[in-house]
């Protein structure tokens, strides 16, 4: 059995499943194991009363590298969707991402030479005169104190188990703000959901390759790499090296599903609740995703976990200690020649989609020819 495949690829997200195509569609062998009981990774959807629910959270593709959006669309067909949040605090809601309608329903203002000028009068007020040495520091030089005690700290605290004055300012850097009124979440050119959810894509990427899904891959991995010439590994870096320096620091996430007897419960596909006192982060309403039109809806509430082993980790704690750590794992990695580490978890980083498929079609040419 030895060498039976050329690539064994551990993990059947985004990351796998494109590297898997590519190297399939350039002749190679490639088999594709996956811990979880389905393919798809996060982007995984599942159908509930006739609804697509997007199983780990929200999932809305987005970029401006228009080779990316082809490559997506060639594969499965795409709907229009432009993610515009609704922030609830005490009971009081307010437009994402922080724009002209936010700064109005907090202070009346109606230009954005109004709004900045709150702003700055809150900035100096809080005596944020330096470089931001954190987040909290970071979130007041952008948009003051009031915007940040109502709408980022508390969301943040769940989010990330810490206070924002304990985190990296880096991790606030992709919150937009805008001074004109737009809600559109994002500011990419290309936006949008697959037709029917993201497993009509994964299953594309997919197709003609023999998968096998409920395989965890680390305990029997001396039979599985007796398979392949090369194994692909997007699963946590430190689990595969049995955390000997030390564990990296994960979010973990839970859900809560509901069936309620209403054609529509939120108005808006996603709310965040930024009130530390409310648990969950977030409140997914699935059918605005599609404009479904079911008599009944699903709701998702999305609560942050303290990731502990045997726990899922669903994105990484990027601090200086934890980037430290990783460095050491990624010294390690660099060491053996018959694995290839790529994703999210294994590069342990912030990946957005498109970017977990740049990451794997760049890993992918680097591979043709070489075995």
């Amino acid at each position: 059995m030895c060498g039976e495949y050329d690539f064994l690829i551990v993990g059947a997200g985004l990351y796998g499943a494109v590297f898997a195509r590519e190297m399939t569609d350039a002749g190679y062998k490639c088999m594709v194991i996956d811990r979880r009981k389905h393919t798809g990774g996060n982007v995984y959807c599942e159908r509930i009363e006739g609804i697509h629910v997007h199983r780990y959270g929200p999932h809305i593709f987005h970029t401006n590298d228009r080779g990316i959006w082809e490559y997506v669309n060639a594969l499965a067909p795409f709907t229009p969707f432009v993610y515009s949040p609704l922030a609830s605090y005490k009971q009081a809601l307010y437009h994402l991402p922080f724009n002209m309608h936010t700064f109005y329903q907090l202070w009346g203002v109606t230009t954005a030479e109004e709004a900045a000028a709150v702003i700055q009068q809150q900035i100096t007020a809080a005596g944020i005169r330096h470089i931001p040495a954190n987040l909290e520091e970071q979130a007041i030089a952008r948009v003051g104190t009031e915007v940040y005690q109502k709408l980022i700290k508390g969301y943040t605290e769940k989010q990330w188990g810490r206070k924002p004055s304990e985190l990296p300012a880096s991790i606030i850097n992709r919150m937009c703000v805008r001074f004109t009124y737009d809600n559109n979440y994002f500011n990419d050119t290309y936006q949008g959901i697959p037709v029917g959810g993201y497993n009509g894509l994964i299953a594309a990427l997919l197709k003609g390759i023999e998968v096998k899904t409920g395989v965890d891959y680390l305990q029997s991995r001396g039979e599985w790499n007796e398979k392949a010439k090369l194994v692909v590994y997007s699963g946590s870096i430190d689990e595969f090296y049995g955390y000997c320096f030390g564990c990296l620091e994960y979010r973990s996430l839970s859900f809560e599903d509901k069936i309620l007897p209403v054609r529509d419960y939120q108005g808006v596909a996603v709310v965040n609740y930024t009130d530390a006192a409310v648990p969950y982060t977030r409140v997914i309403e699935h059918k605005h995703f599609e404009w479904a039109e079911q008599a009944h809806t699903v709701v998702t509430y999305e609560t942050p976990q303290t990731w502990e082993k045997g726990r899922e980790a669903f994105y990484p704690v990027n601090d200086a200690f934890n980037n430290c750590r990783y460095k050491q794992y990624r010294q390690l990695a660099a060491t053996d020649a018959k694995m290839h580490f790529g994703g999210r978890l294994a590069e342990y980083r912030y990946y957005d989609m498109h970017q977990v498929i740049a990451s794997a079609l760049k890993a992918s040419r680097n591979f043709i020819g070489l075995i």
